[in-house]
């Protein structure tokens, strides 16, 4: 009997033994189990700080963007309306000039020999022309076919027709 006491007592032991190594063993995992928790926290903490960062930049980008879009329409707005106000001015100055004619231009020297405007000398090969409305004398280069008003010096043409220069 004895020696079974013994036995179990030296059985029950190595188990006590065996049961401490293994509670050592799970301590230990629980430190380092609290350790990489900790690091996780910390990590997640500077996430969170990270995130609400980024979010504030965001909002402050997005207010600083609208109003520099605020401040474009404006600025539109405000060159539309000075837009209008010049074409007004263009209409009321053109409404005032358009009554008044242009003046004839001064009449050319009569050298027949020249160009009244080039002053190119006429010879065999260069045509003169007589101007239909100051009655000049010019080259071909220095006048314009005016169709049915016959041929007209470049002058008088620019200034009875405008839109054509």
């Amino acid at each position: 009997l004895l020696q079974q006491l013994a036995t179990l007592a030296t059985a029950a032991r190595e188990e006590a033994r065996q049961s401490r190594q293994q509670l050592q063993a799970q301590r230990q995992e629980v430190v380092r189990l609290q350790e990489q928790l900790s690091r996780a926290r910390q990590d997640g903490e500077r996430w969170a700080s990270a995130l609400q960062r980024a979010q504030r930049e965001a909002l402050e980008r997005e207010a600083t963007r609208g109003a520099e879009q605020a401040r474009q329409q404006e600025l539109i707005r405000d060159m539309k309306g000075r837009l209008l106000e010049l074409l007004r001015e263009k209409d009321a100055l053109w409404q005032k000039t358009e009554g008044i004619d242009t003046p004839m231009p001064s009449p050319p020297p009569r050298d027949a020999g020249l160009c009244a405007r080039c002053r190119k000398d006429f010879r065999l090969l260069s045509r003169r022309y007589d101007c239909r409305l100051c009655q000049g004398k010019v080259c071909h280069a220095c006048s314009v076919d005016a169709g049915k008003q016959g041929r007209c010096c470049l002058l008088c043409y620019r200034q009875r027709h405008p839109q054509a220069t």
